[in-house]
């Protein structure tokens, strides 16, 4: 599922932030050095070195291919939803970012998971 997901180019990341040593600042920062789209998600909304943050799923300007979760599973689980309703297939889940009953909601929506991989790490290797 890391090779399938790391070729699709539109990127969403749920829990992007301005702060430079958390990973919502370091993968949508490398997401972009690596050639993809991408948007931030982050109720607060400060874009991010140029990258455009939204506050909801719903509120982007297309749809995208990946949704990486950079977030405590308490809005992991609130943003699946979000991610089925906007017809979202792939869902990349940085360690910390789940637990049984997000996996289990994920499965049952019918997403495509990634959650034994950290996305940054990956990146780091294409």
């Amino acid at each position: 599922m890391v090779d399938e997901m790391l070729q699709l180019k539109v990127w969403a990341v749920v829990g992007a932030s301005d702060d430079e040593s958390k990973f919502g600042y370091k993968i949508p920062k490398r997401l972009r050095e690596k050639g993809y789209t991408v948007y931030g998600i982050n109720p607060k909304g400060k874009a991010i070195d140029g990258i455009e943050v939204y506050p909801l799923i719903s509120d982007l300007p297309q749809k995208p291919d990946v949704v990486n979760m950079i977030v405590n599973p308490k809005i992991s689980l609130s943003t699946l939803d979000q991610i089925k309703e906007a017809g979202i297939e792939n869902v990349w889940f940085q360690p910390g970012s789940f637990d049984k009953e997000v996996l289990d909601k994920a499965r049952t929506l019918g997403l495509n998971i990634e959650l034994n991989h950290c996305a940054y790490v990956e990146l780091n290797n294409i």
